[in-house]
């Protein structure tokens, strides 16, 4: 789960090992990485109920692989819906506790083992 959970239910992915760009990695663990990705997407879906996953991976500033998984919600403010993750306020993003999301990353968890179970 990201830190700062700017839309609900923002998560983070990454390699074990860490490697500094997707291209660093060898074809196998590339496109397990890239599976994986979708996979949360499926799962976050499924759980929050959303219209949409953004995904997005850049490494200009942290130079190790990292996916970025925002799950997006009809819900949204009508302006809202069409900007990227990054034009939102992030200060103003709840910091993700146990307390606060502990019960959905166990929902999502749960999603994912189901979900892998079927592969």
């Amino acid at each position: 789960m990201g830190e700062r959970q700017v839309l609900p239910g923002y998560c983070l992915l990454l390699p074990d090992p860490v490697v500094p760009h997707l291209n660093a990695l060898q074809p196998a663990l590339r496109d397990q990485f890239m599976s994986d990705m979708a996979l949360i997407g499926d799962a976050l879906l499924a759980v929050t109920g959303g219209v949409r996953i953004n995904y997005a991976i850049f490494g200009n500033v942290e130079p190790a692989l990292h996916a970025h998984i925002f799950p997006r919600d009809s819900a949204e403010p009508p302006a809202m819906r069409t900007l990227q993750p990054w034009a939102l306020d992030w200060t103003a993003a709840p910091i993700y506790s146990e307390s606060l999301y502990g019960d959905f990353k166990r929902r999502v968890s749960l999603e994912l083992a189901k979900r892998r179970a079927l592969r």
